[in-house]
């Protein structure tokens, strides 16, 4: 998570180096019937689903799709000095975390007009579609999804005398099967009860907000400038963790683990319940019994952060017929049934989350379910804010966990200052 939510510091970039044309124009068209291949950049963090997209569709059309994968960490810098350049390829896709900054330097070309075309676009992933939207104009579709879930380990369950067969339903809930699993397996230090990145912004983010979502509560302004991490439903959510850490059941490491490993102590079969990646499920020992349940608040309710990326057309970009043909496809029932689905991707509409490839893990449709009932919170400022490792968001969850909570209110003006900056 640390490794795909970090790097905000490039954006800073766009900033001197945007020169691309407004939202709402640019975009040559090619030729009306000469085939066209068009450029598509990534991130490494999404290769797999990208790669299956672009080698099913060229098998398929006279147009074609060249596909770059840049290393995630190098993303933000390419994207900041191919925009000065004015060479940014014909799509490219984002952390929709930042696309907000994206469309707000005009790098992607406006398709409302196409996207409203869509026999299907009311389906769209509402988070996604909501964070490509500027001034009322759409710039971006949704390209993968990842959210956050709870899983829990059925064999632990069983041998702490939980059942095995349900997990929890509210955050308090998940603290008490927990500290069971850490009370009843935990005395040789092979088991705990959970685990998460105490020293990542980013993880904190990913696993605590949808609890705070989830009580019917924000965790900021709807314009991304007020941090609201110091309200009930936010210090609940952190006293709950503070006890667990308190009473030894969040594992050894968890205070500092600073993302990179934060999901590898589950599928060693060593935490009994945990927030994960949904993207996590298809990676897990064929042999591992595995439950999955949405994120709660402390009293109910459900939520998930609603993570991955989205995709647009480039503002330069002279293809942009050809380029729309391709987006729009990746988001058909073809691309999305038998490309994403098949390979146990979350589906990027939610008119489809129960289809027949999803239909046989229950799992799957739960994830999938929930893509419309997440969220992906808005900042212009996110990186630095809140995945920054030297940002102000990240001083104010480690000591409401694992420091003085009382300075709660102090570090959240600090956040709230951050976000306006």
């Amino acid at each position: 998570m640390r490794r795909r939510l970090a790097g905000m510091a490039t954006l800073a970039l766009l900033t001197l180096t945007a020169a691309c044309g407004g939202g709402g124009g640019g975009g040559g068209q090619q030729p009306a019937d000469e085939p066209v291949t068009i450029t598509m950049w990534t991130r490494a963090a999404t290769q797999a689903q990208s790669e299956r997209l672009v080698k099913a569709y060229n098998s398929s059309h006279k147009n074609q799709v060249k596909l770059t994968v840049i290393p995630t960490d190098n993303y933000q810098p390419r994207i900041a000095a191919a925009a000065g350049a004015k060479q940014l390829p014909d799509v490219f896709a984002a952390d929709v975390i930042f696309v907000p900054n994206y469309t707000s330097q005009g790098l992607f070309l406006d398709i409302t007009d196409r996207i409203a075309a869509l026999p299907f676009k009311d389906g769209l992933a509402p988070s996604h579609m909501k964070l490509g939207t500027q001034d009322g104009r759409q710039y971006t579709l949704p390209h993968t999804l990842d959210l956050s879930v709870w899983f829990w380990n059925k064999d632990l369950y069983e041998k702490a005398g939980l059942d095995p067969e349900q997990g929890p339903k509210t955050l308090k809930e998940f603290a008490q099967h927990a500290t069971t699993v850490q009370e009843k397996l935990g005395k040789d230090g092979k088991v705990h009860g959970t685990f998460f990145g105490g020293n990542c912004g980013g993880c904190y983010v990913f696993t605590f907000w949808p609890s705070v979502w989830a009580a019917g509560a924000q965790v900021m302004n709807a314009e991304g400038t007020e941090s609201l991490n110091d309200q009930p439903a936010m210090t609940d959510v952190f006293r709950i963790y503070r006890e667990l850490h308190e009473k030894g059941a969040t594992g050894p490491t968890t205070k500092e683990e600073q993302g990179p490993t934060w999901t590898g102590f589950f599928p060693k079969g060593e935490i009994g319940v945990m927030p994960m990646p949904s993207t996590t499920l298809g990676t897990m020992p064929a042999d591992m019994k595995i439950g999955v349940t949405a994120i709660a608040g402390p009293d109910g309710g459900e939520s998930t952060f609603v993570g991955g990326d989205s995709i647009g057309i480039s503002s330069t970009s002279q293809n942009a017929d050809a380029a729309w043909e391709f987006l729009s496809w990746t988001v058909s029932d073809e691309a999305q049934v038998e490309v994403m689905a098949k390979n146990k991707d979350v589906v990027a509409r939610t008119d489809l989350a129960d289809n027949k490839y999803s239909a046989e893990d229950p799992r799957v449709v739960l994830i999938n379910s929930l893509v419309g009932k997440g969220e992906t919170p808005y900042a212009l400022r996110f990186g630095q804010t809140f995945n920054d490792p030297q940002g102000p968001w990240l001083r104010l969850a480690r000591e409401a966990v694992f420091g003085d909570a009382a300075k709660a209110g102090e570090l959240n003006a600090e956040v709230t200052k951050s976000l306006q900056q």
